[in-house]
């Protein structure tokens, strides 16, 4: 037989009026001292570690005096939530105040799942006030854990009986319809909320505009797209909406859904702390013709200065994000076409990239076309080194078709991102028209842009109903492909490919100092948001000069995979010279971090600059700005975009690489260690230390 799960809480993990400390860490060490000591945890300085961890990215304050720090963590078995009622109040970063009802929630390493259930559960009750209150006025321990109880796993309503059922049937049918008043149809609003988490703010909003709708005798319908998945608003609801809420800090999935509707978007937090306030914005641009809209090809909402909060994205950060959705979906092509010509090279030998005009092409087991065209079909038929020369041709075969839709890909999802799927199709058409006339990169990012301006502008125009179901898939990418191919032909071909061919003539002819400036900057570059825009800047500007076969453009590709691997190996060398500096949490990233550094992901240090970003992200751009130079002092080449160490055959000087990649790792583990050790912070050990009562 099953045994039952034991409870989320007990009296035991329940602390009354207690002083737990000055600040937010004292508390967190605290409330896991006590997990510890009711037998839930069996490290309490790894728990506090892990929650403190995750309370440095983002804080955990909310508004009306409560904080919920959370974690997943391998020293917790069961999902576990630990509470104090704080006596001073301590600020966990809440807009109105500090706060004095902390949680601290805990889930197993491998309890995903609950742990989100937990959050979302317990947030869903704290925006009742009726449920604060009564954790503020609760005498004992066991009354809280009734509370917490009842919160996180709620009893469904009782069925009403059919005796009440029938009664209410025959009142209906007994009162005659002249005498019943003319019913005034609420308006009916639909909303979207989404936090970059997922977990405890998109439901808290979610609640918290429901309640506003309530007493404004709304009909309201939300879709809350967290961590856990989402049930999207059927379509003849949103059909019959007057007003959408965009209540989201990340872009709305299916956001065309909603073109049309006037629309009230804002940051997550604002639906929290302003419902009632929002719900009457959405009710007042029902009735308003020039509230702003949700646009019907495009993938933003038009912004108003007579609507407060309708937008609080400014064109500099959709003009990031328009650039990132491009890179992102190019980086794919590049990555995976880039390992297969390096794999090519690996099998065949070098001399396979002669191939790719035509030269020597039989001898590789290509056709008289090329590389471009095909490769031999058939094992009877084999080059004069055999099969392994044979595959290694067709490996850089493919590899060279993927890189071909590197400038398309970028392309069509830039225009994807200012006006969706109806700019994907001229998007592309741009990328192609860029490749053929030379532009290239710069080409392909002009080409895009424009692409997606002209199929939002011709989704903005007014037509007949008829028509209306025709404009994204052939009004739209018609009209749109034709205005960007003539305007690439007819007038930016030309000064975008002598554009393009200037940067690399000088990047080629680049020497002496100049060179290493350019490493400099490179590493910088790479080490500055690991994995962010910037980060992803540099990475496209060397992966897409890459498809040349430039010397100069496999260097900058050499300088920017070795800049981009130093941030996680400085962290991995850091956590194990001087493990007392960080925390345990922050101990098994560094262990981790050896593989993902070897590999070329940055990300792998990502734990540690959001936890300590003033003292981490320098002394990585140090490492990486002394790696930068030191590649291009030393002539290193990379003919593959990804894979760190494990492609080494694709890395010309490799010696002088690991030596660059050495140094600039030692330089930013020292940098971090001193900053650590000299720039003011306690120890991980010495903060998550326990607080007496």
């Amino acid at each position: 037989m099953t045994q039952p799960s034991p409870p989320v809480t007990t009296p035991d993990l329940v602390l009354l009026g207690v002083d737990a400390g000055a600040d937010k860490e004292a508390v967190i060490a605290r409330l896991a001292a006590q997990a510890a000591a009711a037998g839930r945890c069996d490290d309490p300085k790894g728990l506090a570690g892990a929650a403190a961890e995750r309370e440095a990215k983002s804080a955990t304050g909310l508004p009306g005096g409560i904080a919920i720090p959370h974690c997943r963590s391998p020293y917790v078995d069961v999902p576990t939530i630990t509470f104090a009622r704080l006596d001073p109040k301590v600020d966990f970063g809440a807009p109105d105040g500090p706060a004095d009802l902390v949680f601290l929630i805990a889930a197993p390493d491998s309890g995903g799942a609950e742990h989100l259930k937990l959050l979302s559960s317990l947030a869903r009750s704290l925006v009742r006030p009726d449920f604060v209150t009564s954790l503020r006025e609760a005498a004992t321990a066991d009354d809280v854990v009734a509370l917490i109880d009842s919160a996180v796993h709620p009893k469904p309503k009782p069925a009403a009986k059919p005796a009440e059922t029938a009664q209410a049937a025959q009142a209906e049918i007994a009162t005659p319809a002249e005498a019943k008043p003319a019913a005034v149809k609420p308006k009916r609003i639909v909303a979207i909320t989404a936090c970059p988490t997922g977990i405890a703010h998109t439901y808290m909003a979610a609640d918290s505009l429901k309640l506003a709708a309530e007493r404004a005798g709304v009909d309201f319908v939300v879709e809350t797209q967290g961590s856990s998945g989402s049930t999207p608003i059927p379509p003849d609801v949103i059909a019959s909406a007057d007003a959408v809420i965009f209540a989201t800090e990340v872009g709305v999935k299916d956001r065309g859904r909603f073109a049309g509707l006037p629309v009230i978007a804002s940051g997550v937090k604002r639906a929290i702390n302003e419902p009632d306030v929002m719900i009457a914005e959405a009710v007042a641009a029902s009735d308003n013709p020039n509230a702003a809209r949700v646009e019907g090809g495009g993938a933003a909402a038009a912004s108003s200065s007579a609507t407060q909060g309708s937008s609080d994205v400014g064109w500099g950060t959709r003009t990031r994000q328009i650039l990132l959705t491009g890179v992102s979906y190019m980086i794919p092509f590049v990555a995976g076409g880039g390992l297969l010509i390096a794999l090519g090279f690996l099998f065949a030998g070098y001399d396979i990239a002669n191939a790719a005009d035509g030269q020597s092409a039989q001898a590789y087991g290509m056709n008289s076309l090329g590389a471009h065209i095909a490769v031999t079909n058939t094992l009877t038929d084999l080059p004069a080194g055999g099969l392994m020369q044979y595959i290694g041709a067709v490996l850089f075969t493919v590899g060279q078709l993927s890189f071909m839709f590197l400038v398309p890909a970028l392309a069509g999802y830039i225009a994807f991102a200012m006006a969706d799927r109806p700019g994907i199709a001229p998007g592309f058409t741009a990328g192609a028209v860029a490749v053929f006339v030379g532009a290239g990169f710069i080409g392909g990012i002009v080409g895009g842009v424009i692409a997606g301006f002209v199929a939002k502008s011709i989704g903005r125009l007014e037509v007949p109903r008829w028509l209306r179901g025709l404009m994204p898939v052939v009004i739209i990418p018609l009209g749109a492909s034709l205005v960007v191919g003539l305007t690439m032909f007819l007038l930016l071909g030309r000064p975008l490919a002598a554009l393009t061919n200037a940067l690399t003539e000088w990047l080629s002819g680049m020497s002496g100092s100049s060179v290493l400036i350019l490493g400099v900057i490179l590493g910088l570059m790479m080490c500055f948001d690991l994995g962010g825009p910037v980060n992803k800047a540099a990475y496209a500007f060397a992966a897409a000069g890459l498809s040349t076969t430039d010397v100069a453009s496999m260097r900058i590709m050499a300088a920017v995979m070795a800049a981009g691997m130093v941030p996680p190996l400085a962290m991995a060398l850091a956590t194990a010279v001087r493990p007392k500096l960080f925390s345990e949490p922050e101990r098994e990233n560094g262990r981790a971090a050896w593989l993902l550094g070897a590999s070329f992901i940055s990300e792998g240090a990502i734990p540690f600059a959001a936890a300590d970003p003033l003292r981490v992200i320098p002394s990585m751009m140090a490492g990486g700005a002394v790696t930068g130079a030191l590649i291009m002092a030393f002539d290193v080449t990379s003919k593959a975009p990804h894979g760190g160490i494990f492609v080494f055959f694709a890395i010309g000087n490799l010696a002088w690489f690991i030596v660059a990649l050495t140094a600039g790792t030692v330089v930013g583990a020292v940098a971090v260690i001193a900053a650590k050790q000299f720039l003011g912070k306690k120890s991980a050990e010495d903060a998550a230390a326990p607080v007496a009562a």
